[in-house]
């Protein structure tokens, strides 16, 4: 062993020298629960002449996660600090020093916030808002423990991902890029207070107690980020509107935003145009350009970008929108690339339930000839026009009636080959509207989770100046914009932490709203009118877990007390924000200054709650002051999120309590926080009745304003039929769930064979 080499960094050739080695081990193992001395015996097989440093490093980190258990879990956060640690190493080599890079403080700190300002990755405001002193402050706040707090997972998607890269490889600190982001979120606070919160809003997010959206994460500290995640617009029935829709798309995708696309005004296939009937070609020809713009306009070079289009299940085109991702049929009909979603009513899960007709028209033909715009109605209305349409429908010229039932059946098998379309009930979505005094929302985003009042621009012209087509706009739309974090309770220790991190959440969000730049003028206008805020949550299968609760339906009296608080702390806040900064636009109206929250007025808050004597408060305040934010809590599926923070993904059962994610390099073991001290608490979505979790996103719904991010998996080993997955999308409905995102299968006598999943970066939270 002592006639080894080893090649160091700089190409020097040294004995190898198996204390130095021993020594970084040793300091990664700090505080965890291993033998070292297991790996040392398994690491000697992978010496030879020649081997150069980061060999032996990718030697040492690969064998820590080969020896990774459910029994001895620890081995993965050695590899992820053994990650790290080799971070600082190589940054330290790029800054041209020969002291490991962390070992700065507020000099070294002001140095590199000059030095990435200068090279373009960080933006001016940061040296612009703050002193020297200030800066200086922040760099000897920086807590080199938060690097420790991570597993081998999370440390390579946070290098890989979020922090900045100049010449193809990270130039910019774990701990630097949280502050810098601190710094950015509390600028415009008071100058007298302001250093204080950016070391609250640093320990709040460095520490993994709040997890910041991707566009959040890779855009603040950069020159003119966007910061929001979700985007939804619609596509009126006309050529400039429809080629404008497609821009809107290419520009929220250029910079990261994941969009939602309404298709329910567009004329079904065979329809008129300009007074020739069966022109129309429906809507597959326009996703097919959406399909392609998402392609080419991809997510700030990192990925493909991502587009739901969404389409009522009344339209004429149904079919045929079903068909898009699937195998059989017109390849020319297909949209790969896109994520489709159904528009549900209650009266057509009505229909469902009593195996009764339902009628399916054109949009265009039907306004023409009832004056009814099917696709701006919901309740009482939609179901006094559709049936009005119902009873006249002799004299339309574009129809078919199919069985409701047999419509529904055809999403379900669509739905278990593909994993889509996803689900949006319309109906239960308006009625717990705070907003609905000033509009509607006529389907979800891309996750499912985030949504409020959305309209096309209207009144485009095009002219020729100068030799160039000119399009303006009179009368701009409004498209659906909201920023959003999660708090992860995995780390949550009591009632004091969650009400803290639920008011830190609430007042960085709404900063966010002044430092993002929206991508279009419809997205500002959105952000100014509502203030639309999306705090969700990770990691619930962990705090159950960590309290020794399995999760199941004997947890859902914990969860809705759980998510009562989140709900009360998170608009009580908005509300405190109301008095210091003013209410949203669009206050006056509202379910809020009408004292509802989510649906529930005075009387139920204050007599069937559990916090009925605290709400009184809140409700005095919504009187007094208004609130901040005109919708304030959406739970995204949080998967990457929950790789970078180290916890299960949103408000889902871990698929498993142990996997190996396999790739070309490596294969990294996943697992829960907890897994060793509570590995029987931890239930496994793939053995679990779907009804279970069904059951339990509906008590977590009645305390958030927007929506869940609600997985549906269905091992068809376990017995599954077709009648289950029915029952359990039925349950849904009734149980007041406002969507579904996807529904996965796992095949018979696979359990590795899962639909493909896609997740869009934007809400990858």
């Amino acid at each position: 062993m002592t006639q080894i080499k080893v090649v160091k960094r700089k190409g020097v050739k040294e004995p190898l020298n198996i204390e130095k080695i021993r020594k970084v081990i040793n300091w990664a193992a700090e505080g965890l629960d291993i033998n070292t001395l297991k790996l040392e015996s398994k690491l000697k097989l992978h010496f030879f002449d020649g081997i150069t440093t980061r060999q032996i490093h990718e030697a040492v980190i690969n064998t820590a996660l080969n020896l990774t258990t459910p029994q001895e879990p620890d081995w993965r956060i050695l590899a992820g600090r053994l990650f790290i640690f080799n971070l600082y190493k190589e940054i330290s080599i790029r800054r041209g020093t020969n002291k490991l890079a962390y070992v700065g403080g507020g000099e070294e700190y002001l140095k590199v916030v000059k030095n990435l300002t200068e090279l373009g990755l960080y933006t001016p405001e940061i040296l612009e808002s703050y002193t020297e002193e200030e800066i200086k402050e922040a760099g000897d706040y920086l807590k080199l423990k938060y690097d420790f707090l991570y597993d081998y997972a999370g440390a390579n998607l946070l290098a890989k991902r979020y922090l900045c890269v100049y010449e193809d490889f990270p130039i910019e600190l774990p701990q630097e890029m949280y502050m810098s982001i601190s710094l950015m979120l509390a600028k415009d606070e008071p100058k007298e207070k302001r250093m204080r919160i950016v070391k609250k809003f640093y320990d709040m997010i460095a520490g993994k107690k709040l997890s910041l959206a991707t566009p959040i994460l890779i855009n603040l500290r950069r020159p003119n980020g966007n910061l929001s995640s979700c985007f939804i617009t619609a596509m009126d029935d006309n050529l400039d509107s429809i080629m404008y829709t497609a821009n809107q798309v290419a520009q929220i995708s250029k910079r990261a935003g994941g969009v939602g696309v309404n298709l329910s005004r567009i004329r079904a296939q065979g329809s008129w145009i300009k007074k020739v009937f069966g022109a129309s070609g429906g809507v597959v020809p326009w996703v097919k350009i959406l399909n392609d713009v998402a392609v080419a306009v991809n997510q700030e070079g990192k990925r493909a970008g991502a587009v739901t289009v969404a389409l009522d299940v009344w339209h004429l085109d149904i079919f045929d929108f079903l068909e898009l991702k699937t195998e059989n049929g017109d390849l020319r009909r297909k949209a790969f690339d896109i994520f489709p979603q159904v528009v549900i009513p209650d009266l057509f899960m009505e229909r469902v339930k009593e195996n009764g007709n339902w009628l399916l028209v054109d949009p265009y033909e039907v306004e023409r000839k009832f004056g009814y715009k099917l696709y701006e109605l919901w309740g009482k209305e939609f179901e006094k026009a559709y049936t009005h349409i119902e009873r006249e429908q002799e004299t339309l010229k574009l129809k078919k009636v199919v069985k409701a039932k047999e419509l529904l059946k055809e999403i379900l098998k669509t739905q278990v080959a593909t994993g889509l379309p996803y689900i949006f009930f319309k109906d239960t979505a308006n009625r717990l509207n705070p907003l609905k005094h000033d509009g509607y929302i006529g389907n979800g985003n891309l996750c499912m989770e985030s949504f409020s009042n959305f309209k096309p621009s209207k009144g485009f012209s095009s002219k020729l100046e100068n030799g160039k087509i000119v399009s303006e706009i009179k009368e701009p739309g409004l498209v659906h914009t909201c920023n959003l974090l999660s708090i992860n309770l995995a780390n949550i220790e009591d009632d004091l932490e969650l009400e803290d991190a639920v008011r830190t959440a609430v007042r960085i969000l709404d900063n966010t709203i002044e430092l993002t730049s929206p991508p279009i003028l419809e997205s500002k206008l959105h952000n100014d009118r509502y203030r639309t805020i999306g705090i969700g949550t990770l990691g619930l299968a962990d705090y159950l877990a960590k309290r020794e609760i399995p999760y199941g339906r004997q947890s859902i009296p914990i969860i809705e007390e759980l998510y009562e608080k989140i709900a009360f702390y998170g608009i009580d806040e908005s509300a405190n924000l109301a008095k210091e900064r003013g209410k949203f636009p669009a206050f006056e109206g509202s379910d809020w200054s009408r004292g509802i929250v989510f649906g529930k007025d005075e009387e139920y808050l204050l007599t069937k709650t559990k916090l009925k004597e605290r709400w009184k408060e809140v409700l005095n305040k919504l009187k007094n002051y208004g609130i901040r934010n005109g919708q304030l809590f959406a739970i995204a599926p949080n998967t990457s999120s929950g790789l970078l923070q180290g916890a299960t993904p949103g408000v889902l059962p871990p698929f498993s309590k142990f996997y190996i994610d396999k790739n070309q390099k490596q294969a990294v073991p996943i697992c829960p926080p907890f897994i060793k001290e509570r590995f029987w608490f931890y239930r496994e979505s793939k053995y679990m009745d779907q009804r279970e979790v069904v059951e339990i996103i509906a008590a977590i719904q009645k305390w958030i304003d927007s929506g869940i991010s609600m997985e549906l998996l269905f091992n068809l080993n376990l017995g599954i039929k077709a009648k289950d997955i029915y029952e359990t999308v039925l349950l849904a409905w009734e149980r007041g769930i406002k969507t579904i995102y996807y529904v996965r299968t796992i095949q018979k006598d696979s359990e590795s064979e899962i639909n493909k999943k896609e997740e869009c970066i934007a809400c990858a939270n």
